[in-house]
């Protein structure tokens, strides 16, 4: 998709989805076509030209993680959005930050995995049908086909069309919907066993092959189970669609797509910031960084599907840095982010925008789910207005959490027509300023109410 994807329509894609922050959206969409770019260059030059990462500075709930998983979503690339605190130094007991790397070849592989059985699935559907006909319409024991009433023998070729005639009958049936609910009992593969295997922290690779081993030794095993045709046909196409799969050309297809298109999502980048006062190496601070430095400068990381180079990943860091600068970053790591952006505080007039403007925004995702139950709700636009100042002032004397404020305040103010929803005799419901004012007015005015409630 980046291949006709220009920064400008990249920007445009994302402006569907994300508010404001045009710096940010700017620095992703070059980094993104610069890929495209690289891609286009011969040998040597390809090899060396190195993805600039990115730093992303801002409050919470601004669009830093939205960003980047939109981004991740045009491109069709493997991403994975990764808590910078959860990692510790290696030899202390947590996660190792290789784990990054081998939870996103994990996530290629799924992903690739999906998309060739897409790409099988006429054919598998095809198999599932012949499947379940051979359990409706099951072909009969030699001894009985070669003699008919009477001990006269069969003409083998009228019977052969007649068979086949019948099958396309069903198989008709079958793919109008018409046998359904037919219960039917058809061999299918037994589910591996779940096995849990402790292991010790920073192990989770060895104890993912564990499980692995185990779960193949039970793959081969079938289970006579009853079920509806419907049931049956989804169960036995997955089945045949994995049978066409060759699980080989997906690991090396998924082990390209990481090394050349994979974006990691580092966050809360902040958190694992030396403070000043602290002389001392920190465990969860320091250590993390300098573990974190070979993967973003580019290394080699061992996975069960194979060995992966991380010069060509694109990562980006984020963080608010209330506490902490970008320069109490380690000088190496800094180095390694050569990108800053800073996203800005969103305002009412955000608010509003956001309320409003994309394409499943939370007005249109409240009216959507109260369609379901008859109901008409509107907004009135003062309405709309109030919601935002409302979110906006909460957030200045509370707790600013961005954006996922109207979360909150939404679900508040709709609490009591989503609850009555299905008994509703009026099926019209217009939404005033007096009413947002009446269901939000005194817990906004109350400091200790909206510090707990919104």
């Amino acid at each position: 998709m980046t291949q006709v994807l220009t920064p400008k329509k990249i920007v445009h894609e994302l402006e569907r989805h994300i508010i404001g922050q045009s710096d940010a959206k700017k620095a992703v969409a070059i980094a993104l076509r610069n890929r495209w770019r690289r891609m286009n260059l011969e040998g040597d030059m390809r090899q060396e030209v190195t993805p600039k990462n990115i730093l992303m500075i801002g409050p919470t709930g601004v669009g830093k993680t939205e960003i980047a998983r939109r981004l991740a979503k045009l491109a069709d690339a493997p991403f994975i959005k990764v808590e910078a605190t959860k990692f510790t130094e290696v030899g202390y007991v947590g996660k190792d930050v290789e784990s990054i790397i081998r939870d996103l070849v994990e996530m290629a592989v799924k992903m690739k995995r999906e998309d060739a059985k897409k790409m099988y699935q006429d054919k598998a559907e095809v198999q599932a049908e012949e499947r379940i006909l051979d359990v409706l319409l099951p072909p009969a024991r030699p001894a009985e086909s070669k003699v008919g009433f009477g001990n006269e023998p069969v003409d083998e070729h009228a019977k052969k069309d007649k068979d086949n005639s019948t099958r396309e009958i069903f198989r008709k049936k079958i793919r109008n919907g018409e046998l359904d609910d037919k219960e039917i009992e058809i061999e299918v593969s037994a589910a591996p066993k779940q096995i849990g295997v402790m292991g010790p922290p920073g192990m989770e690779d060895m104890t993912s092959q564990i499980q692995d081993l185990f779960s193949n030794l039970s793959s081969d095993k079938k289970k006579s189970k009853k079920m509806k045709i419907k049931d049956a046909l989804k169960i036995v196409k997955d089945e045949e669609a994995a049978k066409l799969v060759n699980e080989e050309e997906i690991k090396a297809s998924a082990l390209e797509s990481v090394e050349q298109n994979g974006i990691v999502f580092l966050d809360e980048i902040d958190k694992v910031c030396k403070k000043s006062s602290n002389n001392g190496g920190d465990v969860s601070r320091e250590g993390v960084q300098r573990d974190l430095l070979p993967l973003v400068e580019g290394s080699t990381v061992s996975t069960k599907h194979g060995m992966i180079k991380t010069d060509h990943i694109l990562f980006i860091a984020s963080g608010a840095f209330h506490v902490a600068k970008p320069s109490d970053l380690i000088p190496e790591l800094q180095g390694r982010l050569p990108i800053r952006v800073e996203l800005r505080s969103l305002e009412i007039a955000d608010f509003v925008r956001i309320l409003k403007e994309p394409d499943c925004s939370i007005l249109k995702q409240y009216i959507a789910l109260m369609k379901t139950e008859g109901l008409e709700l509107s907004f009135e636009d003062d309405a709309i207005k109030r919601i935002a100042e409302i979110s906006h002032g909460v957030n200045e004397e509370v707790e600013n959490i961005g954006a996922r404020r109207l979360h909150t305040v939404m679900e508040k103010l709709l609490e009591e027509i989503s609850f009555d929803a299905p008994e509703l005799e009026d099926k019209t419901i217009s939404i005033t300023t007096k009413y947002v004012d009446d269901k939000l007015g005194n817990l906004v005015k109350n400091k200790d109410l909206s510090q707990y409630i919104l």
